[in-house]
């Protein structure tokens, strides 16, 4: 049995950390991205763009991330494609967010008055230039904070990633629980982890809608 020392239990959790950071940024700017294209097809004057955005946020949104993963890795395996469990995660991982900020999203440019709307079409905007030019820059300042809070969301959600077998920090401190006969440590240090990512971001989220309450 390989003894592992206090320094060898931290240096494999902060590896396993970064793994976690990394896979919550790509799901984060992935899911923005596409969470932003659904956004707009939510709002959009055609119904079939509203109704497709619809079904993709419900499908999303009411199934678990657990199914989402499990049907991402093998469906696609199934498919004859072999894919990578951090490929599996990132892309589960990223429509699941983008679901979720699309609604967000959604909520703070419907919360924007429809004066707003009826002042940028008088001066011949289009519909799109409208949303750019004159909604999306109040919707903004209004979704920060419930964008922030959300990222909390996205970081404890890589944790179950590590059921297909993404080496992240759960998987990380699961194995080395194993190893190391310790799982009380060793969850401690995984526990701590997630607490230093998360806790700035919640301290954030509340920060900004403080101000954002205080200067309405």
């Amino acid at each position: 049995m390989m003894d592992f020392t206090l320094w060898d239990i931290v240096r494999n959790l902060l590896t396993g950390l970064q793994w976690t950071l990394a896979l919550s940024l790509v799901a984060f700017i992935g899911g923005g991205v596409i969470g932003l294209l659904v956004m707009t097809m939510r709002i959009s004057e055609k119904a079939l763009l509203r109704r497709l955005a619809r079904c993709y946020i419900e499908l999303f949104q009411g199934t678990p991330l657990l199914m989402q993963l499990f049907l991402v890795f093998f469906g696609v395996a199934l498919l004859g494609v072999d894919i990578s469990p951090w490929v599996a995660a990132a892309l589960a991982l990223t429509l699941f967010t983008s679901a979720y900020l699309a609604e967000i999203w959604r909520g703070c440019v419907e919360s924007i008055s429809n004066g707003q709307w009826e002042a940028s079409a008088s001066l011949a905007l289009s519909p799109f230039e409208q949303l750019r030019y004159v909604i999306l820059p109040q919707a903004l300042r209004i979704a920060v904070a419930p964008t922030v809070g959300f990222s909390v969301q996205v970081v404890k959600g890589t944790a179950v990633t590590s059921i297909i077998g993404f080496t992240e920090l759960t998987k990380t401190g699961g194995m080395l629980a194993n190893a190391t006969f310790q799982p009380f440590m060793v969850y401690g240090f995984v526990a701590l982890g997630y607490f230093l990512l998360c806790y700035p971001l919640s301290l954030s989220a509340r920060y900004l809608e403080r101000r954002l309450h205080a200067s309405a």
